[in-house]
């Protein structure tokens, strides 16, 4: 049993880290706190070896290092491409999106373009299916890049679209939720 007064030094982070980004020495600091079972932060000594890894998800400044912050690769889609996407306001979640989400990145219509199917009818959009990997923060109009772990038969095609700006994000359903 420990005293109220026992200390442990862990690990903490220094600086945000965005998820995907590989953790430099700088970006983790040894922090000393009351010892806690509810508790389950990195030991300091474990330092060297988090050095270079990609944390799976945000790393705030001033938090504790959880070992599942941290996973081989950054589990979000090393293996595929990546491709950024520019979204204007309304054209994804609002503040929702987060690193592991899985989405279908649809493709809009050009403005004034009403997409038919061959009995004249509206045609269903395409999409693409992808997870996110990073989200950046919203610039002056509302906008974001957010970039886009897919296939890699899909890469090219997403890039073209989200170069016209057509491109829409759709959430899927959380697992658990």
């Amino acid at each position: 049993m420990s005293a109220v007064g026992d200390r442990t030094k862990v690990l903490a982070i220094a600086n945000d880290v965005p998820a995907g980004q590989p953790l430099t020495d700088a970006d983790v600091v040894v922090a000393e706190v009351s010892a806690d079972g509810a508790l389950a932060p990195m030991p300091a000594t474990d330092r060297a070896s988090v050095v270079g890894k990609r944390p799976a998800v945000d790393l705030r400044k001033g938090s504790l290092l959880v070992a599942g912050q941290l996973q081989p690769g950054t589990g979000l889609g090393d293996d595929k491409q990546q491709v950024g996407v520019q979204v204007k306001r309304g054209q994804a979640p609002s503040g929702s999106l987060v690193p592991g989400d899985k989405v279908l990145a649809v493709t809009v219509p050009a403005q004034g373009e009403q997409p038919t199917g061959k009995d004249g009818a509206e045609a269903p959009p395409t999409s693409v299916k992808a997870v996110v990997v990073a989200v950046s923060r919203p610039d002056a109009s509302g906008a974001v890049v957010v970039n886009l772990a897919v296939a890699s038969s899909d890469g090219p095609l997403l890039a073209t679209r989200a170069s016209s700006g057509r491109i829409a994000l759709v959430r899927d359903v959380r697992s658990g939720s």
